[in-house]
């Protein structure tokens, strides 16, 4: 033994047997005390040995025991969860957790475990310089439930990205835009005291039902739903709300209207900050720092500083929400029916007809007709005439049952109508009288196509069928024209860098036609493109655009 040893080693080797072992460099016999136990004893008395309970601590100890929950991947299943587990029993006779958060494995984009070895390692640190920490949260989040293998890529953290925070911060955004434009303040309003539009109290009450969905979620630990509330929310604040209601905010001066549309937008933007921090830390804190520490130096001067969103029952309406998730169905096969029929959404059209169990009227037929750039919304009981349907004979079924009369029952089933169709759908069978006798046909033994009719579109989607007129009068195509016009001239604004309030002068040439289409309807022009003028001629730094068939040059000067 060397100099260095001491005299009498004792070995630590938990739960293995005595065995002789020597000292590599005198060849002294070392010995096993025998008393140690499993090294995951330390792990498993955690709760208590932290604050060296029993011997002090006590109120401390019981106020924490046990945790609410504890959180480790898998393969802490035979080790701290069991260790925390077993102990716990024999000293209390009692698990030391309410909830146990079991985590997945990280995998690669294939599948495969990482590994240093395999080479499909990905360095964090290089994932955080290239997506940044809140998008790699948000993608374990909503990616799959806690408990189950996670495959790692950035392609996925990118569109996670993209699908939540890309749309959050471009909502955001919007409002510092307009609101800085303004030098809106929200501190000197009560959203309380303004004169809420429909779309308001909408997204006031879709916010108190996100929060309330995110913590009761939370309180579960249903992570992923908890998430997907937050997107979903966001998904209709930017792609409905303020898509819907741009317009207000481009009003000259603070009227009424605005000040409703400012406050309700930056309520929604500051509670979605608070609701969301726990997933994106740094993304809230940015929100929330600029839009509420800019103009309120006694807030709390982080958002991890707030309490979590309070929820306002009394905002939430639920006949408004029914309402709106059945107006943004028919608009979504609306457009649909536009996109089958091969007509922009930018040329009007005369009518559509809805067939749905929910019926919506008012306001919520006028945004339909709006979404949908259609004069009518027409609902109807049935809207099966405007659709023909072709039966013919699924052989796999019928061939076995009725082999020798499968020509004489293909032969009656192009002869069927809608009112065939009707009853199919209303008895679940269609019963054919035929010469050789009579033949009962259920769903499985047809096969049914539908077959559009002339001038009408129609699409259909759970319970909800749209029919859209498709006919085109002279006036609705000139009014095409001025929407495409319109389009064209907005797109050349954004191109030229020009400020949201400049006043632009617009020249056409190359084409009378379309002179002609924008002098006749010159106030509708100016009045979206905030141009003084429409004239002829050859402008500065004209381009040619293709509208409908037509060609024209166009140019936009500011004034």
């Amino acid at each position: 033994m060397s100099d260095n040893c001491p005299d009498d080693i004792e070995l630590h080797r938990p739960f293995i047997d005595a065995v002789t072992i020597k000292c590599p460099d005198c060849g002294k016999e070392m010995k096993r005390v025998p008393e140690v136990i499993d090294c995951w004893f330390d792990s498993g008395a955690m709760p208590f040995a932290q604050h060296h309970y029993p011997f002090e601590n006590k109120e401390l100890f019981e106020a924490q025991f046990p945790a609410d929950f504890i959180s480790e991947a898998v393969d802490q299943t035979r080790g701290w969860f069991y260790s925390l587990l077993a102990i716990s029993t024999l000293i209390f006779n009692k698990a030391p957790y309410k909830n146990v958060i079991v985590l997945g494995h990280v995998q690669d984009e294939n599948g495969q475990k990482m590994s240093k070895s395999k080479g499909n390692a990905v360095d964090p640190f290089d994932a955080l310089e290239s997506y940044g920490a809140d998008a790699i949260r948000w993608y374990f989040y909503t990616n799959s439930a806690p408990w189950l293998p996670n495959r790692f890529h950035g392609k996925a953290v990118v569109e996670g990205q993209r699908k939540f925070m890309s749309t959050l911060w471009n909502t955001y955004s919007f409002y510092v835009l307009y609101a800085n434009i303004d030098k809106f303040d929200p501190t000197k309003y009560n959203i309380d005291d303004c004169k809420l539009s429909v779309m308001d109290k909408w997204l006031l009450s879709k916010l108190n039902s996100m929060v309330k969905a995110v913590d009761s979620n939370l309180a579960n630990y249903r992570i992923p739903e908890a998430a997907k509330a937050l997107q979903e929310f966001t998904d209709e604040m930017s792609n409905w709300y303020v898509r819907r209601g741009r317009e207000r905010y481009w009003v000259q001066g603070i009227t009424e209207d605005k000040t409703a549309a400012y406050m309700t937008l930056y309520t929604a933007l500051v509670t979605t900050a608070k609701t969301a921090a726990p997933m994106i830390p740094f993304m809230a804190e940015a929100i929330y720092r600029n839009l509420v520490c800019n103009v309120d130096k006694s807030a709390p001067e982080s958002v991890h500083l707030c309490e979590f969103p309070e929820i306002q029952e009394n905002l939430i309406d639920a006949e408004l929400e029914k309402n709106m998730d059945e107006v943004v169905s028919i608009v979504v096969l609306g457009r649909a029916a536009r996109n089958g029929s091969n007509i922009k959404n930018r040329q009007p059209l005369n009518t559509m007809y809805v067939q749905s169990d929910k019926k919506v009227e008012g306001y919520f037929t006028d945004i339909i007709r709006e979404e949908l750039n259609v004069k009518n919304v027409d609902f109807v009981d049935d809207a099966s005439g405007f659709v023909s349907y072709i039966f013919k004979p699924q052989l796999k079924t019928l061939g076995p049952k009725y082999g020798k009369q499968l020509g004489e029952i293909r032969a009656a089933m192009a002869e069927l109508d809608s009112s065939a169709k009707a009853t199919l759908d209303a008895d679940g069978k269609l019963v054919l009288n035929l010469v050789s006798g009579d033949v009962e046909l259920t769903h499985d033994d047809i096969l049914l196509e539908t077959k559009q009719k002339e001038g009408v579109f129609t699409v259909s989607d759970r319970g909800v069928t749209v029919a859209l007129d498709t006919e085109l009068t002279p006036e609705l195509i000139e009014e095409g024209f001025v929407k495409e016009l319109i389009s064209k001239i907005q797109t050349m604004r954004k191109d030229s860098d020009f400020n949201v309030m400049d006043r632009i002068n617009v020249t056409l040439s190359g084409n009378d036609k379309l002179f002609g289409i924008a002098k006749n309807n010159e106030a509708t022009i100016s009045t979206v493109v905030l141009s003084d003028s429409i004239s002829d001629g050859d402008g500065v730094n004209g381009k040619e655009w293709d509208i409908n068939g037509e060609k024209v040059t166009i140019s936009v000067e500011r004034v």
